[in-house]
């Protein structure tokens, strides 16, 4: 679904980019809706997209985990971090465990999803997954209509001698299609040397319609609820999905 540099041989720096601690908040909200919709006990939770596994750190007391990934970079990260989890290279569109959960959870990976059909597949694989009366919980950034073109985000992070200035820049340069781009700079400064880095990542956008539409036609109950965006603090929409018992 992507190349982008970020997940491959820029992937060492994630932790710098974006702190597990930061992401407490919005672990939170996903955990009392779970609870809420799952009563409690011990469940089972699929991450699809667990890229670095920093939001899921904050569910594995919780939750008997599972992560998918495409980047093996990426998955060695969240091993690291959550090494009670079990870890697959995948693609969310396609891929099938032998194994049945409580909830899935698609985090900010969503993105990565362009067109309508990638998102029905990945719909599939989310009910494919869970028992029936599980729960989907999809957290995409933005709806089409609410699209912040010309979104400009920074933050500088530093651990031991690595300082890194990470700055994106995110815009539309075709709104009749289901993509945007987002161009990202890294300033490295490993001791006394700097260098940087440029990744572009390609995204997916989509009107709020589109997202429960296709929710609801893959056997899901759909309503929305406000989210924290870990990353930005910012306020969006969860997607939440109770799929069908009768399915």
């Amino acid at each position: 679904m992507t190349d982008a540099r970020l997940y491959h041989d820029l992937a060492q720096y994630w932790p710098l980019i974006s702190e597990p601690e930061e992401y407490a908040e919005a672990a939170g909200i996903i955990r009392a809706t779970l609870r809420e919709k799952l009563g409690d006990g011990p469940r089972a939770l699929l991450d699809l997209g667990v890229g670095g596994g920093h939001l899921l750190s904050h569910l594995t007391a919780d939750f008997d985990a599972a992560g998918v990934d495409l980047s093996a970079e990426m998955l060695a990260q969240s091993r690291a971090l959550n090494p009670t989890v079990e870890h697959h290279i995948g693609d969310m569109r396609s891929i099938r465990l032998d194994r049945k959960f409580d909830a899935v959870l698609i985090h900010d990976a969503i993105l990565y999803l362009l067109s309508e059909a990638d998102l029905r597949s990945t719909l599939q694989t989310a009910k494919a997954h869970l028992r029936p009366g599980g729960v989907l919980i999809m957290c995409p950034d933005w709806f089409r209509e609410y699209f912040p073109d010309g979104f400009v985000s920074h933050r500088t992070r530093r651990r031991g001698d690595t300082s890194l200035t990470y700055i994106e820049y995110v815009y539309d340069p075709d709104p009749a299609d289901t993509t945007v781009q987002t161009i990202m700079f890294f300033v490295i400064r490993d001791g006394g040397e700097v260098r940087v880095e440029q990744d572009t990542h390609t995204l997916g956008v989509f009107e709020k319609q589109t997202w429960l539409a296709l929710t609801e036609e893959a056997g899901f109950t759909v309503e929305t609820r406000p989210y924290v965006k870990a990353d930005y603090g910012q306020m969006v929409t969860m997607i939440v999905g109770v799929r069908d018992s009768s399915l």
